[in-house]
């Protein structure tokens, strides 16, 4: 089984990947959709309990903040899939004000601020880079 942990700042595409790429296959575990970690704790034993692939979408902007999942995946024997989306505070200022419902510039620049990126030592089997060029994602291997 699979768990795919995006990383990025908001806006900067993670939603709209799982869209096109996970929607049909994969359980969204997302804390805009679910609101408290004990909603999400019951989601995450749900799909452990089935077999479920899932895709964690949510900023997970730093190791310890990814750390739980990859834990949980490790314990439940699931292959641990790294999303990270390289954006820049202006792209996804841009990409903000295109959203239904806009984070606060503030929020975005936070993040970033947060933000240290994958690797692989943290227990990931793989890592994708994300890139958005031309509202096309380009997907490559990670390179440190």
């Amino acid at each position: 089984m699979e768990m795919i942990i995006f990383i990025g700042i908001p806006a900067s595409g993670k939603s709209s990947l799982y869209k096109e790429f996970f929607f049909n296959s994969h359980i969204r575990i997302s804390m805009d959709l679910l609101n408290t970690r004990n909603k999400e704790g019951k989601l995450l034993r749900y799909c452990f309990e089935t077999q479920s692939k899932m895709v964690i979408d949510n900023t997970n902007v730093t190791k310890e903040g990814r750390k739980k999942y990859i834990e949980l995946a490790k314990q439940n024997k699931y292959e641990i899939i790294g999303y990270y989306f390289e954006s820049t505070i202006q792209n996804s200022l841009e990409r903000n004000k295109n959203r239904k419902e806009s984070i606060n510039e503030a929020g975005i620049k936070t993040k970033y601020k947060e933000l240290e990126k994958p690797l692989h030592e943290e227990g990931f089997d793989h890592i994708r880079t994300v890139n958005i060029i031309d509202n096309e994602f380009i997907i490559t291997t990670y390179e440190v």
